[in-house]
């Protein structure tokens, strides 16, 4: 509200005076609209500088979101069609078609996963640079194959007149600049935690954790990519007549799976550096993404290897499972064509049985 206060000479001076309820001068519309229209209070984007401001909360990964509903549609699309399939093949067609979506999405989904390394731990440490306050924080380190994420979040959230929820993201991919990512992190002024980590991480740091991480990551990427190739061809492989081929691509899908799961363990080579934060130390260990890629490479081989056993022990057992109807199949073990064609106007003419009888 305004108020008169006396001046020299008798008269009278306005004066802005604000109550208990607007000590905040954001919360006064007209002062307010009249301050952020001026540039030195708009020097972070038309943002007030002087208070601080809200932290987005920790989000879910925007690719492997649209990944899992791609194969979660395609697998809704299929039993939506399975009461249309008769009889018991339609408990094996559940199966296989599940389980080849399975594989196909741990392979495509684990390349946007931040769950290949992991750690986290609670500790009372510093929150800011050049104060002495301190926090009850959880931090979170996540290491995937195109970068580190690193999470902090308060117990409890609201500390210090802040909310403390910090999800931070730093790439290593081929097109972008790690360390000039943790430059403007910064800038930024991010809590001290997120910064301690991150600056492990960087090309610089006496740790070499950039360079073997950022490799192992690169080489496990292109291997899963050959191998959800080899994917797509077992699965038209095997809904052909040619379920050897078919099983071979599996075999081979199952092997590049493995190698990226090798690729991605050779970091066990650098020695670990020590992650002190506060009162606590960080262990990080191989988690969710990593042990899931190393039980889908081993599926893959067990299954293409079962095809593979069963087309020369088995051929007719085989062709049930895939249910193609083709006769006269039992020559494949033998290396003969994979199917036999029965035309009717090739058959062999039998030479007619005559009856000739002569009167006398």
């Amino acid at each position: 509200m305004l108020s008169l206060i006396p001046a020299a000479g008798g008269h009278t001076l306005p004066q802005l005076v604000l109550g208990e309820e607007h000590r905040d001068i954001t919360q006064v519309p007209h002062l307010h609209d009249a301050l952020s229209g001026t540039t030195w209070m708009t020097a972070w984007d038309g943002v007030l500088p002087f208070y601080p401001q809200p932290r987005h909360a920790a989000g879910f990964s925007v690719p492997l979101l649209i990944v899992i509903l791609v194969f979660l549609s395609l697998a809704a699309s299929f039993l939506f069609i399975l009461p249309g399939i008769r009889g018991h093949s339609r408990w094996f067609w559940l199966v296989r078609v599940l389980l080849s979506l399975f594989i196909g999405a741990e392979i495509v989904a684990v390349h946007f996963s931040g769950d290949w390394f992991v750690g986290r731990v609670w500790t009372n440490t510093s929150y800011k640079a050049f104060s002495t306050s301190r926090v009850q924080v959880h931090v979170g380190l996540h290491v995937g194959l195109e970068g580190v994420n690193i999470t902090l979040r308060g117990t409890p959230m609201q500390q210090l007149n802040e909310t403390i929820d910090y999800n931070e993201q730093f790439t290593w991919r081929l097109n972008e600049d790690y360390t000039k990512e943790y430059v403007q992190a910064l800038e930024k002024g991010l809590p001290d935690p997120v910064l301690y980590l991150a600056e492990k991480f960087t090309p610089n740091s006496p740790c070499g954790l950039y360079h073997q991480y950022h490799y192992a990551g690169h080489y496990a990427g292109a291997t899963l990519w050959v191998a959800f190739c080899f994917w797509i061809i077992a699965n038209a492989l095997l809904s052909m007549p040619a379920p050897l081929y078919g099983g071979l691509a599996l075999l081979i899908t199952g092997a590049f799976t493995l190698f990226s799961v090798f690729a991605f363990a050779s970091i066990s080579s650098v020695p670990l550096c020590h992650f002190r934060l506060g009162s606590a130390a960080l262990t990080p260990h191989y988690g969710a993404s990593f042990w899931v890629t190393l039980a889908t490479g081993i599926l893959s081989l067990l299954l293409g290897g079962l095809v593979v056993i069963l087309h020369y022990t088995r051929p007719s057992v085989l062709r049930a499972l895939l249910d193609q109807n083709v006769k006269d199949c039992s020559n494949q073990a033998d290396g003969n064509s994979h199917f036999i064609l029965d035309n009717p106007q090739h058959r062999q003419s039998k030479t007619p049985d005559l009856n000739v009888t002569t009167l006398l």
